[in-house]
């Protein structure tokens, strides 16, 4: 006995070794280890360039690895990792990144490219609904089918659909807009609808088609291509949709005005924009906005840019919510390739109705692999113990199982891990899924255990895969562990780094004042900037320009004695510019009193400067954002030299020789 259990030590021993040899531990921090597998899965995922991996670029990234160990270590002593916010924030992650790991690959690539495919296409539809739920009792699920036929029928004998719909649907928005759901693409209805409607010709009339919502009848009234995604510039006015009749008549006049002036000349597009748009953020760049697809803008400013048919064209202004527009179609971009798309489509798809098709597949994959065990008949005990009044009334109890104890079903792992459900489990599973049920139309007792049965079944299979992808898949496992550190960090770097940078007020102005040389203005130009929009207009406020000082004549007062007959002749601008930050300011002799005067882009421009500023620090307030981040880093440095000396760190230097 003695010697075997010798052999066994000796055996078992040469196993861990190898093991041991072959996956070492590359790092400890305080207690706890980090193999080499692991960090090398980690420094291939975030060391993605075409580049040799040097021993320099492992130390690197080794260095930058230990400082947020040490900060999940910090944090993980403090207890952050059992606080109930954790806890719930890190299980809402686990359930989205244990997803693609619950579908079968295979089927879901078939579903992304089926949408791909149907997005080449927008189709508009009908339709007539009659309402059913998804658990009905089978004759009602039969009613709702023989009224779909029926409705069907009256339309193929003649009928209008509009009428028929408006008549007969479950839908309310039926009354007003005749079933007609307006134009849509993949990924914006139901699935089993989606599919019903693009496997339609134009005109045809679809059988009844079964959703979550009911049964429904389809008819497609046209399928053009899609619309793709155009890029367009816009001049716009703001004008807030509740705004005062006379400030929409002032809006109004500007925005037709400048709509004269592109009649004129359309090539003034930019420059106008740049001048008078009130869209600060598109007018620096001529009005460009960015690409945009069908849906994505306020309707009437979508129609009007994609009714504009060649590059170049601009519409009549039209109002919006927002305001007054004029709109450029600069580009029209046909659907971006799948390849693009793949990414944003696979998202999509994983929260669409169509997963549960990949799900199907991986649930049968899991009794497969598991030697699923199923004994139906003693789910069949219970039909016997359930009555009517139970349903109806919400008495049913676990009590009234206490007889049946016997295995419902189990999965069985070859390495040993096993779940098993028994009588006993699904008894208490019954009455914690007691159904609310009408008498009216109360499901039979066999309808509602089949189903309660189904369900945890499914629900059994998932967990059982879900418990084991840390033990079977290295890639969950490190995913998994990426977000939970990464939650860790966040909570205790925001408590002393980012909002202790903010909130400590006293600190950041030491900072500051320790490093204000650090932030400093170069010379500048105090400047006032007259834009006129012809020489008649700067010849008339060169006039004004001169009594400005004896008059004590505001700029606001030079605008009304200018604008008198358009608000588009004169505009005005101040500010403080360094050298190339403003092309007219450059053009400019940078001396007190200097003014000049040029011609740019059709406008006259008067640059008056005010004043030249000598270099400065600039003050805390102009540049509180760069501080604070300057801030946050020697607070953070500060943070990690602390956390050294509190952890200890070993590094296996013969194992980092391994990392590849």
């Amino acid at each position: 006995m003695r010697k075997i259990s010798l052999l066994l030590l000796i055996a078992l021993t040469s196993f861990l070794a190898k093991a041991q040899d072959n996956d070492p531990i590359l790092l400890t921090i305080k207690d706890k280890n980090v193999l080499l597998s692991e960090f090398n899965a980690i420094f291939k995922k975030n060391n993605t360039k075409d580049t040799k991996i040097t021993e320099e670029s492992v130390k690197e990234y080794l260095d930058l690895y230990i400082k947020f160990k040490l900060k999940v270590t910090e944090a993980e002593e403090l207890g952050y990792d059992t606080t109930a916010a954790f806890i719930k924030e890190l299980e809402g992650y686990r359930k989205q990144l244990i997803q693609p790991y619950l579908s079968d690959r295979e089927v879901t690539e078939g579903l992304i490219k089926e949408a791909y495919e149907r997005m080449k296409f927008d189709v508009n539809a009908s339709h007539i609904l009659f309402n059913v739920g998804a658990d009905a009792l089978p004759k009602d699920t039969l009613a709702a089918y023989n009224l779909a036929l029926k409705a069907k029928q009256r339309i193929m004998k003649g009928e209008s659909f509009e009428k028929v719909a408006e008549e007969m649907s479950s839908d309310p928005s039926a009354k007003t807009n005749k079933g007609n759901l307006g134009y849509f693409s993949a990924l914006h209805m139901v699935y089993p609808f989606e599919t019903a409607t693009y496997n339609l010709k134009v005109g045809e009339i679809s059988n009844p088609v079964r959703t979550r919502f009911g049964y429904h009848i389809i008819k497609l009234n046209d399928k053009r291509q899609a619309r793709g995604t155009i890029r367009v510039a816009h001049i716009m006015l703001q004008c807030a949709k509740d705004a005062t009749e006379e400030k929409v008549k002032e809006q109004e006049t500007k925005i037709n005005e400048i709509y004269s002036k592109l009649k004129e000349d359309p090539s003034q597009f930019k420059a106008l924009a740049k001048q008078y748009s009130d869209d600060k953020n598109s007018g620096s760049r001529g009005g460009e906005l960015a690409p945009f697809t069908a849906g994505k803008m306020v309707a009437e400013f979508e129609e009007s840019a994609f009714a504009l048919t060649v590059d170049g064209a601009i519409g009549t202004p039209i109002r919006t919510d927002y305001g007054f527009h004029i709109i450029q179609r600069l580009e029209l971009i046909e659907l971006d390739s799948y390849e693009n798309l793949y990414n944003s489509l696979k998202s999509k798809v994983s929260r669409d109705s169509r997963a549960n098709k990949s799900k199907d597949v991986v649930i049968d994959r899991i009794k497969t692999e598991n030697k699923f065990v199923e004994n139906l008949s003693e789910r069949n005990d219970f039909y016997k113990i359930i009555s009517e009044d139970d349903l109806l009334n919400g008495t049913w109890t676990a009590e009234k199982a206490k007889s049946l104890t016997k295995l419902m079903f189990g999965f069985y792992a070859a390495d040993g891990d096993k779940i098993e459900f028994t009588q006993t489990d699904f008894a208490q599973y019954l009455e914690q899924n007691k159904p609310k049920v009408n008498p009216k139309n109360a499901p039979k007792v066999v309808e509602l255990v089949n189903k309660l049965y189904s369900q945890v079944l499914e629900e059994e299979a998932l967990k059982f895969k879900e418990n084991r992808l840390p033990k079977t898949n290295l890639e969950y496992k490190l995913l998994y562990q990426e977000y939970r550190d990464g939650i860790l960090l966040f909570e205790l770097t925001d408590k002393k780094v980012w909002s202790k940078a903010i909130k400590d007020s006293t600190g950041l102005q030491a900072f500051y004042d320790k490093n204000k040389n650090n932030y400093m203005w170069g010379e500048r130009a105090d400047v006032t900037i007259y834009k006129c929009s012809d020489e008649k207009v700067a010849a008339n406020l060169e006039k004004i320009l001169k009594k400005k000082a004896k008059k004590g004549y505001s700029n606001n007062d030079i605008l009304k004695m200018v604008n008198v007959d358009s608000q588009l002749a004169l505009s005005i601008e101040e500010g403080k510019y360094e050298k190339g930050q403003n092309e007219l300011v450059d053009k400019v002799e940078w001396k007190a009193g200097t003014t000049i005067k040029n011609v740019a882009d059709k406008n006259v421009n008067i640059v008056v400067i005010n004043e030249v500023l000598k270099p400065e620090p600039k003050q805390l307030n102009e540049v509180r954002g760069l501080v604070t981040s300057d801030y946050q880093n020697y607070l953070e440095k500060e943070w990690v030299e602390n956390l050294k000396s509190n952890y200890k760190v070993t590094v296996n230097n013969e194992a980092l020789k391994l990392v590849k």
